[in-house]
């Protein structure tokens, strides 16, 4: 299915769409009818459908089908329950459609329309058309006129976003929420990959439906037990001007309207704590972990498989020192880890390679990924601006090469290229033709590193040049889902430094492709009832799976982001990036294979991949929202910095209490104001709630607390055991903790 529909062309013509045409054209009078602001609701029935009629004014407007019955049918108006708007209940010789309608408007309107179904005996569900019509002059769909922006991608958010432009009616978020679906899905054997979609007008939701060549038994609805076939939710906003830094937010603040419909799942606290002493130990010990070359040690991508190289090794040295530091001592392996990094620098080029001069020949040891060259540069500047002398030589020493690749793809980089003449070995990805359209991203962050290293101003004219040129690619931005965080991030950071308003608004446009990958909803399909996908980003444009190393670099991309963006940052867009990084760290806990039954591991790695090992705290690569096997791809040994950062990140060190510190939302300050006192400022959304929690640590014992609010409103524990306290608190503003 196309992920972008105009009517630039006379759309095909689809019995559907004659259907609803025609029920139209006669001005039959409504089922029911209501109001939302500015908008009015009507249902209407046609042959074999029922539809919503959303319109604002009197011309125009959408048609959101509630039900198909492709057999005769009566309609009955229920009494609506609390927050209803309508009830309405579908009878026939399948058994009964229940469709319920609410409707809110706060800062935005807000539909929502849910659809169950009873089947009356088994039923084996027929082909169902999509559920969305954009409707034109003389109530004609035919003669609607608008853009789809974004639409879903595999098995990410249900969403369509799109604008009717003739007639004027606006921007539309539609979101289908799968959540509620599970039952329907597992009954069927069925999956909602890209269920979302559609060419103009025929746009939404399609039922998925069984293979036809499935058992009827293994894939029919049993008789009188009731699933939800849908779950609609429609955010509308009357203004939709075309340019893509005000699509972009007007995207988020939408979504961030529908977010609470979507009924987020509770998040689970994880001892980060000890998986990163468990990971540090498995780093140092475990044959699998490393390999000796040139006389250092060297990190395995995979348990005991693929040649080291430059990405994996300042991956994991860069995690291992930030969790040093909170420590307060370093590890030993983080310095055994940094002896051999010369060892990947090539001095003619001026540039660090890939791999080590002595890799195999079953690699091309000239070829790079592009966002490869730069993503080691940007944790040596990580380490160069926190005080290592030896970083900063080494990258200052590749920055120039760095450049130069920039200039040398005007800022446009493919897939792949030779690192020895930029020769283009593979230009773009197959799936959708384009190459690595959001490595300027994380080159912008490495030049705007290296302005804060040198106060050279080329190198913040680099940035803004790799930014430039990446506007205009709206949603197309993301190619990886860290490096899209990154360029947010990027973005956010030339505002601060330039205080051009522009660079704050495009990185709206980063965030808002980062979140069109994002995983918006809790699968239970098939092993994923092991583990939580809730606000997970699966890795790729393209890739089926979610992956552990593009969760926690996006985390740390987004903590810069949050830092940078102030007070100045949309609401909605605080809201969600705090809502990421809460749900990546309880679901990130499910890479790790002894978190997960036996059955859900895959019995085979990829080629070369090496093998899963259950008693080394290493991710899995791969976790999947339709419920394939997990660890497909590999066991990331570069994956065990994730520990070191969620454990550095989420809990805080307090000298000479008995506990850490923990909070699921970004902690801004703390402050020592008494022996036994902290202020604690919060710079989460102030629409969320954030566990606060007090880890007991170890050979201590937990004494009484007490948490208010700066309005010294005293906030109740949610629950004390001799290991923990745990609060529920807002996510935004100061608190007072004391303790005995």
């Amino acid at each position: 299915m196309p992920r972008t529909a105009t009517a630039e062309v006379p759309p095909a013509i689809s019995p559907h769409i004659l259907d609803l045409r025609e029920g139209l054209r006669h001005d039959p009078p409504p089922l029911a009818r209501f109001d939302l602001g500015e908008l009015t609701v009507a249902l209407h029935r046609t042959t074999d459908s029922v539809f919503a009629i959303v319109r604002r004014g009197h011309s125009g407007g959408l048609a959101v089908r509630a039900a198909f019955l492709p057999l005769p049918f009566e309609h009955e108006v229920l009494p609506p329950e609390e927050g209803e708007a309508v009830r309405l209940r579908l009878t026939s010789a399948m058994g009964e459609h229940l469709i319920c309608c609410v409707a809110d408007r706060a800062a935005v309107e807000r539909l929502r329309i849910v659809t169950r179904f009873t089947p009356a005996q088994p039923t084996i569900m027929p082909f169902t058309p999509r559920d969305l019509y954009p409707i034109g002059a003389g109530d004609d769909p035919l003669r609607a006129k608008g853009e789809v922006a974004a639409s879903q991608r595999g098995l990410n958010t249900g969403l369509l976003y799109f604008r009717i432009e003739e007639p004027g009616f606006g921007n539309v978020l539609y979101i289908q929420n799968l959540t509620a679906s599970n039952a329907y899905y597992r009954a069927t054997g069925t999956v909602p990959r890209e269920a979302v979609a559609g060419a103009w007008p025929e746009l939404g939701y399609a039922l998925p439906t069984p293979d036809a060549k499935a058992d009827p038994a293994e894939v029919a609805l049993a008789a009188g037990e009731q699933v939800t076939l849908s779950d609609a939710i429609l955010v509308f906003r009357h203004e939709a001007p075309p340019h893509e830094r005000e699509s972009a937010r007007q995207f988020m603040q939408m979504l961030g309207s529908a977010y609470d419909l979507l009924g987020p799942p509770p998040v689970a606290y994880r001892d980060w704590i000890d998986r990163a002493e468990r990971a540090a130990r498995d780093l140092d010990t475990a044959p699998a972990a490393t390999i000796r070359h040139y006389g250092h040690r060297f990190v395995h991508p995979y348990t005991g498989a693929e040649y080291p190289d430059i990405m994996v090794q300042m991956s994991v040295i860069t995690a291992l020192h930030q969790w040093g530091r909170w420590r307060g001592e370093p590890h030993p392996l983080e310095a055994e880890l940094k002896a051999g990094l010369s060892r990947f620098y090539d001095k003619a080029l001026g540039t660090l390679r890939r791999y080590l001069p002595n890799v195999g020949d079953d690699k091309n040891p000239d070829a790079v990924d592009s966002w490869y060259l730069y993503h080691p540069l940007l944790n040596l500047g990580t380490l160069a601006l926190d005080g290592d002398a030896a970083a900063r030589k080494l990258f200052l020493a590749s920055i120039d090469y760095a450049m130069k690749a920039a200039r040398h793809f005007d800022y446009r980089w493919p897939i792949e290229y030779d690192v020895t003449d930029f020769t283009v070995l593979t230009k773009d990805a197959p799936v959708d033709g384009r190459g690595q359209t959001d490595v300027g991203g994380i080159y912008a962050w490495v030049m705007l590193q290296a302005f804060e290293l040198t106060d050279d101003k080329t190198y913040l004219d680099e940035a803004r040049a790799a930014i430039d040129a990446a506007i205009g690619l709206r949603f197309d931005i993301n190619y990886q889902a860290n490096l899209t965080a990154w360029g947010a991030a990027a973005c956010m950071r030339l505002w601060r430094v330039t205080n051009r308003d522009v660079y704050r608004e495009q990185s709206y446009v980063y965030l808002a492709s980062f979140l069109h990958n994002t995983v918006m909803w809790d699968s239970r399909i098939g092993h994923a009832q092991a583990y939580e996908t809730f606000f997970a980003v699966t890795c790729l444009q393209d890739a089926p799976y979610m992956a552990m190393y593009e969760c926690f670099d996006s985390f740390v991309a987004f903590e810069q982001y949050l830092n940078d963006g102030g007070p100045d940052l949309e609401p909605e867009a605080r809201m969600l990036i705090g809502e990421y990084g809460r749900y990546a760290l309880s679901r990130a806990w499910f890479y790790y294979p002894d978190a997960l039954p036996p059955e859900a591991i895959a019995d085979q790695q990829r080629e070369a991949n090496g093998h899963v090992d259950k008693d080394l705290s290493f991710p899995l690569e791969d976790l999947y929202p339709d419920g394939q096997p997990a660890g497909q791809v590999g066991q990331e040994v570069y994956g065990a910095g994730a520990a070191f950062i969620f454990a550095s990140r989420a809990f805080h060190m307090v000298e000479g209490a008995p506990f850490h510190l923990f909070c699921d939302m970004l902690v801004r300050a703390v402050e020592r104001i008494g022996d036994r006192a902290l202020a604690i400022q919060l710079d989460g959304s102030e629409t969320q709630t954030a566990n606060l929690r007090l880890v007991r640590r170890k050979r201590r014992k937990l004494t009484a607390s007490r948490v208010t609010t700066a309005r010294n409103d005293e906030l109740v524990a949610d629950a004390v055991t001799p290991e923990r306290i745990d609060y529920r608190v807002p996510a935004y503003g100061r608190l007072i903790l004391t303790w005995e």
